[in-house]
């Protein structure tokens, strides 16, 4: 099994299949716009527009299961991402990553890349997963890990 065995919403609800995103090096977050981690769009940005010429994407989904941090609707969380920090990477449908409710993607990337000390659910915004060309996760990084903290790891998967 793969992340491209799923299938996600966009941020403007269109079904795709991951499978749209084979032979991308990618990093998948979970995204909130009222969180002190909110800034790191910026440095997610600039991570994609550095290696998108590379096959790197960012995907970014929202989730509002910490804190009431994205309360807003699809089309506002869009609007803010776009005006506040100029985001240009895959944003998707607000979705959660924790509990019953899990969605499939998510509940994959838990399995296959636990936190610290081996828990599987999603401690905050802004967890981090890298996944190589194949589609396979490959490291799990908290909220404090800055984007730009993650160059060298990405790069190893070019």
């Amino acid at each position: 099994m793969t992340i491209y065995d799923f299938e996600v919403i966009t941020i403007d609800g269109k079904k795709i299949s991951m499978n749209h995103y084979k032979g991308k090096v990618l990093l998948i977050v979970n995204v909130a716009s009222k969180c002190g981690f909110t800034p790191q769009y910026e440095g997610l940005e600039e991570l994609y527009k550095a290696y998108k010429e590379q096959n790197f994407m960012v995907l970014g989904f929202p989730c509002n299961q910490f804190s009431n941090q994205e309360p807003e609707d699809n089309a506002k969380i869009e609007s803010f991402c776009s005006l506040t920090y100029g985001v240009t990477f895959d944003m998707f449908s607000k979705i959660e990553v924790n509990g019953e409710n899990t969605h499939p993607l998510y509940k994959y990337l838990k399995k296959e890349a636990s936190g610290f000390l081996g828990t599987q659910s999603i401690k905050w915004n802004f967890t981090k997963f890298l996944v190589n060309k194949e589609g396979k996760v490959v490291e799990r990084f908290a909220s404090v890990t800055k984007p730009q903290e993650l160059k060298n790891n990405i790069e190893k998967l070019f």
